[in-house]
C-alpha cells in the first residue's frame, strides 16, 4: 500500500479539529469516571414512558458493534495501539458504546497518530488518514463538548490551586460537646484524712466542650509534622475539682478557658523500612508514638471516656513534656521500641537532663497478626512539687507515694497484650508495678518521717473489651473494668485500706461519617482505695463531630 507524502501529512494536521485536542488525552480518563449528563427529550410517542428524562450518557449506546465507525476505530487501535494497556476494555466485547466513550477513545487515537506523525510520518496510510478525518468529522460535535470539558477542568484546577491552603498541610478537625454530671453522697478524701470530714459532692450537671484543630504536612509522603491547636472549656472531675479524686478523671479535662494553645507539635519520619522516630516538641507521650496495645481506647476521642481507661498508666510517664521517640522492627513479629521525655525543657533550671524526666524502653512481639505482647520499661525522675508517679490516675498517694514535696524517682514496669478474637471483639488489658524511692528525707503525709531511700509499691490493672462493629454504620461500644494505681506497700507513707475498682461502660452510635453520639458511665468503688468514701458515679452523653 502507497504511503503517505508530506503533503497529504500536511494537510490532515491542519484539520482544526485535530489541532485543538492538544489537553484531550486527560478528558479521556476523567471521562471514564465522570461522564457527562445530558437531557434528552421523549418523542410524543413516548410521553406515556415512565422514563420523561434520561440523565446519563452511558445510557444512550449510540455506537454497536456493528456500525462503520466502531470497526474502524478498531482497526486503527490494533494498528496503531492506541490505548494498549487501557484498563477500560473499550473493545474488548460486543457492548454498544456511548458516543462520548466512542469520542474519548477516537481523542487518545487521534493524540497517538499525531505523535507518530511528527516522529514517523511515512508509517500512517492515507487511507487510515482519510478513516480518521470522516471519524473526526462525524464525532465532531462530542469532541467539542470534550474539549469544553477540559477547559472547565482546568479552569477549577487553577482556581484550587490559587486558593488552597497548602500543598503540603491537610487541615482535620474535632469538636466535642459533651454533658457530664457527677453522682454521690461526698467528695473522696485521701486515705489518710477523714471521710467524715468530707464536702458534699456537686452532683450539678456541666456542658464542657473541645476543639482540636490539626494541621498536618507530609514532605517526602512517609513523614508528618503535626501542628495542634486546642480550646477547651471543661469542668476537671479530679482531686481538686468535682470529686476530690483523679480516679474520676475523664479522657479530656485540660482546661484552656476557651483560649487556643498548641496541644501537639512534632515531627515523625522514618530511616529506611523499618525505623521510624519522632522529634516532639511539646506535651509528648509516649503512646503517641510507641504502641500502647489498646488502641482502641487510646485516643480522647474514639475510645474511652475515662485517663485511666486509655492505656496503661506507664506510657503517661514524662507527659507534655518534650524529648525523642522511636520504633525499631528486629522482625516482621518484634519490634523494640524506646523514647525519652522531660517534662519541662523550656525551664531553665531543669532543662531536657536537670529535671522531671521518663526513659523508656519497650519489646514488643507479635505472633499472629491478632495477637500482640509488649513488655515496658520505664525510668522516672520526679523532682519535689512535680510528683506525678502515677500519670495522675490512681490515688493522691500513688501519684506521690511519700509527698508532693519530696523528690521521687521510680522503676515502672508494664504488661500488655491485645487480642482481636473476631471482626467484633478486641480483648486486651494490662498490669503495671512501679518501685518509688524517695531521693530526699523530708515530712511525709500526715505529718509522718520519711528518710531518703524509703520504697514505695503501687500496682494497677485492668480489662477492656471492646466490640468495633456493633451495627453496619460503623457504632462501637466498650467495657472497662480494672483497679486504678494503689499503693501496696510504702516504707515512707500510707497505703490504701481498701482496694479501689474502676468500672466504664459506653457505646458510640455513628450517626454518620462525621457525627456521633456517646453516653457512657464511669463507677469508682472505694475512691482514693478509702473504705470510707462513697462510690463516685459518673454519667456523660458527649457529641463528636469531626471534619
Amino acid at each position: 500500500m502507497q504511503k503517505t507524502k508530506n503533503p497529504t501529512i500536511n494537510a490532515f494536521v491542519a484539520l482544526p479539529t485535530l489541532l485543538t485536542m492538544s489537553s484531550l488525552l486527560l478528558a479521556q480518563s476523567a471521562l471514564a469516571q465522570h461522564p457527562p449528563t445530558a437531557d434528552v427529550t421523549p418523542k410524543a410517542s413516548d410521553a406515556n414512558s415512565s422514563t420523561a428524562q434520561i440523565n446519563n450518557v452511558f445510557k444512550l449506546g449510540d455506537v454497536s458493534p456493528d456500525d462503520w465507525a466502531f470497526e474502524a476505530l478498531q482497526n486503527l487501535i490494533e494498528r496503531y495501539g492506541c490505548i494498549a494497556g487501557s484498563s477500560n476494555n473499550l473493545y474488548e466485547g460486543d457492548r454498544a458504546l456511548t458516543r462520548y466513550e466512542f469520542a474519548a477513545a477516537l481523542n487518545q487515537c487521534l493524540r497517538q497518530i499525531e505523535d507518530l506523525i511528527s516522529n514517523n510520518p511515512n508509517e500512517v496510510t492515507e487511507a487510515d488518514l482519510a478513516t480518521l478525518q470522516r471519524l473526526t468529522r462525524d464525532f465532531e460535535a462530542e469532541l467539542a463538548t470534550l474539549s469544553t470539558r477540559v477547559d472547565n477542568l482546568e479552569e477549577r484546577t487553577t482556581v484550587l490551586e490559587d486558593n488552597q491552603f497548602s500543598t503540603t498541610a491537610k487541615l482535620k478537625g474535632t469538636v466535642l460537646f459533651s454533658l457530664n454530671s457527677a453522682l454521690g453522697k461526698n467528695r473522696a478524701v485521701p486515705v489518710f484524712a477523714d471521710a467524715n470530714d468530707a464536702p458534699d459532692l456537686d452532683e450539678g450537671v456541666v456542658l464542657n466542650n473541645r476543639v482540636r484543630l490539626n494541621f498536618d504536612s507530609s514532605f517526602t509522603g512517609r513523614d508528618l509534622l503535626k501542628v495542634r491547636l486546642d480550646s477547651t472549656d471543661v469542668t476537671r472531675f479530679n482531686a481538686r475539682g468535682t470529686t476530690g479524686t483523679n480516679m474520676t478523671r475523664l479522657a479530656f479535662d485540660r482546661n484552656t478557658n476557651g483560649n487556643f494553645v498548641v496541644g501537639k507539635l512534632f515531627y515523625r519520619g522514618r530511616l529506611g523500612e523499618r525505623f521510624s522516630y519522632a522529634l516532639i516538641a511539646n506535651r509528648g507521650r509516649f503512646n503517641a508514638h510507641i504502641d500502647n496495645f489498646n488502641n482502641f481506647f487510646a485516643n480522647a476521642v474514639r475510645g474511652s471516656i475515662s485517663n485511666f481507661g486509655r492505656f496503661n498508666p506507664i506510657y503517661i510517664q514524662g507527659a507534655t513534656g518534650a524529648g525523642v521517640n522511636f520504633n525499631y522492627e528486629l522482625s516482621d513479629s518484634l519490634t523494640l521500641s524506646g523514647g525519652y521525655l522531660a517534662r519541662n525543657p523550656s525551664n531553665v533550671d531543669q532543662g531536657l537532663f536537670n529535671g522531671s524526666f521518663a526513659a523508656l524502653g519497650q519489646l514488643a512481639f507479635a505472633p499472629r497478626d491478632n495477637l500482640r505482647f509488649g513488655l515496658t520499661y520505664v525510668r522516672g525522675y520526679y523532682p519535689g512539687g512535680e510528683t506525678f508517679v502515677s500519670g495522675g490516675t490512681g490515688s493522691r498517694v500513688a501519684n506521690a507515694p511519700f509527698s508532693p514535696s519530696i523528690a521521687t524517682s521510680a522503676n515502672h514496669f508494664g504488661f500488655q497484650a491485645n487480642s482481636r478474637l473476631s471482626s467484633n471483639f478486641i480483648l486486651a488489658g494490662w498490669a503495671g508495678l512501679t518501685q518509688a524511692q524517695a531521693e530526699e528525707s523530708g515530712t511525709g503525709f500526715d505529718a509522718t518521717s520519711v528518710t531518703a531511700g524509703d520504697d514505695a509499691t503501687v500496682f494497677n490493672w485492668a480489662l477492656t473489651f471492646a466490640f468495633p462493629n456493633v451495627d453496619n454504620r460503623g457504632s462501637r461500644a466498650g467495657l472497662i473494668i480494672g483497679q486504678p494505681p494503689k499503693v501496696t506497700a510504702n516504707d515512707g507513707g500510707p497505703t490504701g485500706d481498701e482496694s479501689a475498682f474502676h468500672i466504664e461502660g459506653s457505646y458510640r452510635y455513628q450517626v454518620n461519617d462525621n457525627i456521633s453520639i456517646e453516653p457512657g458511665v464511669l463507677v469508682i468503688f472505694n475512691p482514693e482505695n478509702n473504705g470510707e468514701n462513697d462510690t463516685i458515679t459518673v454519667g456523660l452523653v458527649r457529641t463528636i463531630f469531626s471534619f
